[in-house]
């Protein structure tokens, strides 16, 4: 691993990010592996697959009117872990309407990423609030 391999990751992060942050399902999902993990303090529940994210997310929109307007990464690092994954951590700014209230939402995330081979694939996210006295 070298700094190419880091650049990479924090390449693919952005995009996701900027994908997230324009609300578009159909450009952020493929980011995740099938069988990624997701951990959302907002959630009871962990998500085992893509597959059940992409469900919740639809219904929040359906059932929450739910709309990701932006999202703005923080202090972004990632760190490399052998040849084939990487933790990519930041803080992130997300304005988030939920049942016609828009809100910004500060967190701390993490995304593991592997490489498959051919490119970077998050395999498991995970979400804390975040405030700036901690």
């Amino acid at each position: 691993m070298n700094a190419t391999s880091s650049a990479e990751v924090m390449k693919t992060a952005a995009a996701l990010v900027e994908a997230f942050g324009s609300h578009d399902p159909a450009a952020y999902f493929p980011f995740f592996a099938d069988d990624a993990t997701f951990i959302f303090y907002t959630h009871p529940e962990i998500l085992t697959s893509r597959a059940s994210w992409e469900k919740l997310w639809a219904q929040w929109e359906h059932d929450l009117g739910f709309k990701v307007h932006s999202c703005e990464s923080q202090d972004a690092h990632v760190q490399l872990l052998g040849s084939d994954a990487a933790v990519f951590r930041h803080i992130v700014l997300s304005s988030i309407e939920m049942e016609g209230v828009l809100e910004v939402v500060k967190e701390r995330e993490t995304i593991v990423f592997h490489h498959d081979g051919l490119r970077w694939v998050a395999v498991h996210e995970h979400l804390s609030p975040w405030d700036d006295q901690q």
